[in-house]
């Protein structure tokens, strides 16, 4: 069941952390935010656009925009383009600044939109990664993986007993 949540979100974005206003466009969110990291993303390219319910509503986190594109490829893309863009601006990545938004600098993150089960193993993957001195962790189409360094193989992590096993 697990697998096929995820592949129904195979061309989704989940943009967090864009400060959300009552008359806020999120069609212009998203082509600005295209434009900021130089990515050519026309109308016909998003398929649909929404913000999802919070899961702790005492969070004053914004709550996130999932974004669903054309193609897995045309996610990919613009998921490269927001990379290469932080690497370059490494002391203003993207940010809400970046869209006009006077509310302060608030980091926007870019990523794959994960299943609930994924986003669990992923947390979950971010803290062992700490734990046990490994450097990377990362998504790559709905899968997550992990590395010690840069010289060090992948290595995927499919359930929570992978984890273990690092």
């Amino acid at each position: 069941m697990s697998l096929m949540e995820q592949h129904s979100r195979d061309c989704n974005l989940e943009i967090q952390c864009v400060p959300e206003h009552k008359s806020e466009n999120l069609s212009s969110i998203v082509h600005q935010l295209a434009s900021v990291v130089s990515f050519d993303l026309h109308d016909n390219d998003i398929v649909n656009f929404h913000r999802v319910a919070k899961r702790n509503t005492e969070s004053k986190r914004p709550r996130s925009i999932i974004v669903k594109l054309s193609t897995p490829r045309k996610r990919d893309n613009f998921l490269a383009a927001v990379k290469v863009f932080n690497k370059n601006n490494p002391q203003s990545k993207l940010n809400s600044s970046h869209l006009g938004i006077a509310s302060g600098k608030e980091q926007i993150y870019i990523m794959e939109h994960l299943s609930p089960d994924n986003k669990r193993l992923h947390a979950a993957a971010r803290l062992a990664i700490k734990e046990k001195k490994y450097e990377y962790v990362w998504i790559r189409s709905g899968r997550i993986f992990v590395r010690r360094n840069d010289t060090s193989p992948a290595v995927l992590i499919k359930n929570f007993d992978s984890l273990k096993q690092l």
